[in-house]
């Protein structure tokens, strides 16, 4: 904990090589991580990633952006490391893994709310929008009478719009708009697709000329 205290006050040149050396992470020179207190397991940064301020991410096995992929300001990032000696999810001990994966240019924007318990995949290119959003990876499982959780995946080139749930098992496939307020609550299929609602179904199709999904950089005018 001291240590973590004091790699956080350092001024960020200093502060990445004290976390590279201290806590064996593998952060790109042009990476930045803000004020921010993200300490898991293992964090890897790739070129131009950057987390920013007041974002926090702990009891997690894996934090990895790929190049240029953002994490904006006030994220709340939570798991439950694979490593734990408690009981729960000791029935998934060997499949389950605390993780966030972000690929290349994507980017979550501020004020959500992360549950990493299982795998959180948001791939190249794709949108975290808004505000207030909640992926939930676990919860219980009443038939069972115990803590269970499966990955969420969320795909490229994907917008998924402000306000919304995502629970464990959830899959928004590639080149596909989750509608503001809706419930991910199933893996989905389809791609070029708007979903939305309550829970979220397929809306109408997306064109493939529409230019979000043929961005050759993430950052949106």
């Amino acid at each position: 904990m001291l240590l973590k205290i004091l790699s956080f006050l350092l001024p960020w040149s200093l502060r990445r090589r004290a976390l590279i050396r201290w806590f064996g992470y593998d952060i790109h020179p042009t990476a930045r991580l803000g004020y921010a207190w993200v300490f898991p397991t293992k964090l890897i940064m790739a070129e131009k990633s950057r987390i920013d301020h007041f974002t926090v991410a702990i009891h997690l096995d894996l934090v990895q952006l790929d190049a240029e992929a953002t994490i904006g300001r006030s994220n709340w990032i939570t798991g439950f490391p694979s490593d734990s000696d408690s009981p729960h999810f000791r029935h998934q001990a060997s499949t389950r893994r605390a993780e966030l994966r972000l690929g290349k240019a994507s980017a979550v924007t501020k004020n959500h709310h992360l549950d990493c318990t299982n795998s959180l995949t948001i791939g190249a290119f794709a949108t975290v929008a808004g505000y207030n959003s909640q992926f939930l990876t676990h919860s219980i499982n009443v038939l069972d009478n115990r803590q269970d959780s499966a990955p969420i995946h969320i795909g490229a080139y994907t917008f998924v719009g402000t306000n919304v749930v995502v629970l464990g098992g959830a899959v928004l496939p590639d080149y596909c708009v989750l509608g503001a307020k809706s419930l991910l609550n199933k893996a989905h299929t389809a791609e070029w697709t708007l979903y939305g609602g309550v829970p979220a179904r397929a809306v109408s199709e997306l064109p493939r000329t529409a230019a979000y999904f043929n961005r050759s950089e993430g950052f949106v005018y």
